[in-house]
């Protein structure tokens, strides 16, 4: 059986283009180069961190999301900014950094009030196409870590927007939510067990790192 550790953003890469997750992730050939927006969305997520956590004021440019933040600080409940989480391949909760964590992610806010729990994810991109797996993952995860809770609301905050993107989920879904990650984890798996990664040429080629690949194209 293969051993690996995967999050949202692995298993995302992975479904994108198996050849450039090896190169990237396991090979490490090439890494991840940050672009202008990248670097902003890190630098909106430390100052929303830091306001929620601890009353930092916003700079002046980030100050248009005041009123978004300022609504989910008013939610009744304990806050956890930044919350790191990860579980064995069993879905027991361990360190972050275990050598034996199987998935982990970190959510940019959970609010736990009583059997009831927020988590949100901060996006500073497009809101064309969201992606609930994210918040599905992550859902999972505080149902473990938190086993008072019952009932999550998760949302995806598109801050440039002023959008929100919300799913529910009980624990009674657990055993099917999980299961919405089975067949992308068993061709995951495959590969590591096989050490076979295909290619996926896509439009997106262009902005790939991996130069040594037969399809990457440079764009002009």
């Amino acid at each position: 059986m293969a051993d690996f550790t995967w999050s949202y953003s692995s298993l995302k890469e992975f479904e994108n283009c198996p050849k450039k997750y090896q190169e990237v992730r396991i090979l490490k050939n090439y890494s991840f180069v940050d672009t202008p927006q990248t670097i902003y969305g890190k630098e909106v997520h430390e100052a929303l961190e830091l306001y929620v956590r601890d009353g930092k004021p916003l700079a002046k440019n980030y100050l248009r999301f005041k009123k978004m933040v300022d609504t989910l600080i008013a939610i009744p409940g304990t806050k956890y900014p930044e919350l790191k989480m990860a579980l064995t391949k069993d879905l027991k909760q361990c360190d972050f950094d275990d050598e034996n964590r199987w998935v982990r992610g970190i959510a940019d806010l959970v609010i736990v009030d009583g059997d009831k729990a927020f988590v949100i994810d901060y996006k500073t991109g497009s809101n064309k196409y969201p992606d609930p797996k994210q918040l599905r993952l992550m859902a999972l995860m505080c149902f473990i870590i938190f086993p008072e809770v019952n009932h999550i609301k998760a949302g995806l905050l598109f801050c440039m927007k002023n959008s929100f993107v919300q799913e529910k989920y009980t624990r009674d879904d657990i055993h099917k939510s999980w299961k919405k990650f089975e067949k992308i984890l068993d061709r995951l798996t495959m590969s590591y067990e096989n050490d076979t990664w295909v290619p996926n040429p896509t439009p997106l080629c262009g902005w790939c790192p991996v130069e040594t690949c037969d399809h990457h194209k440079p764009r002009r």
